[in-house]
């Protein structure tokens, strides 16, 4: 694992915090993105794990690409229209990749800058939380690009078309208040209360069983693209094989003799 994504589990709650402050969090290193696509495999194999934080260190959730390396066409920006191109293929769209694939509910802690990919980084996650001083921008637009991590896919999603497109023509900063109306994030809390707050949702995701959260996120990730008879014919084989676990059973008990189930994953 690398030390610019610090891993950390308790009981069945994973928190991820991307751990190089000195650039604000950038995400388009190497060590930044293997860190990241390493983790989120992990935690795909750990049926334990029901739920997922992403947070940053210090002052910014992340600032994206690194522009000092964009000014240098150092690592991932390296001379030259192709080897741009590999750079962003092998490298930051793995990212995206990654976190669609993602099979456990994430939710992004976002506690400072959101800016260009970190944003779009926020936008990969399933539910955001911002502390007061979170800024988002997708400002890829002021440095004379585009949105080349799947920005372009994830955002309006998020916010919709209207919003995406003013975000993404103006590339201007956006407080918590106006994300919290545009529908960016779900909640804007005091900064010192963020991680706290955040836990306190995870911890409700996660007290349900992860066989139904992992089918859940796949039906909701599928329903952005399929048309309804698929869908629906997916749901019926999920819950066939959801009616068969040994969780459906303790929650049905639980439920009937008012009592908190106990999950085991099975």
């Amino acid at each position: 694992m690398s030390d610019k994504l610090l891993y950390e589990k308790s009981d069945n709650i994973v928190t991820l915090t991307l751990n190089d402050p000195d650039v604000r969090n950038a995400i388009s290193d190497e060590s930044m993105i293997s860190g990241l696509v390493d983790a989120l495999r992990r935690i795909n194999d750990d049926y334990d794990v029901r739920c997922v934080i992403l947070t940053g260190a210090g002052t910014a959730f992340s600032s994206g690409g690194n522009v000092k390396k964009m000014q240098r066409q150092d690592g991932m920006f390296a001379a030259g229209a192709y080897n741009v191109r590999v750079g962003y293929l092998r490298g930051i769209q793995r990212i995206p990749l990654a976190m669609y694939e993602l099979e456990v509910p994430i939710i992004a802690a976002v506690n400072g800058h959101a800016i260009g990919a970190g944003c779009d980084l926020a936008c990969m996650c399933d539910i955001r939380i911002a502390g007061k001083s979170a800024r988002f921008a997708e400002s890829f637009v002021k440095l004379g690009l585009i949105p080349g991590d799947g920005g372009a896919w994830f955002l309006p999603r998020a916010v919709g078309a209207s919003n995406a497109r003013l975000m993404a023509f103006t590339g201007e900063q956006f407080d918590a208040e106006q994300a919290l109306q545009m529908g960016l994030v779900s909640k804007v809390v005091d900064d010192a209360r963020l991680m706290d707050e955040t836990r306190a949702l995870a911890r409700r995701i996660a007290a349900n069983p992860a066989y139904g959260l992992r089918m859940a996120k796949r039906l909701l990730r599928e329903g952005e693209r399929s048309e309804l008879q698929s869908l629906l014919d997916m749901s019926a084989s999920m819950q066939a094989i959801a009616h068969q676990t040994e969780d459906h059973k303790e929650a049905v008990d639980a439920f009937v003799e008012k009592r908190k189930p106990v999950f085991k994953n099975r």
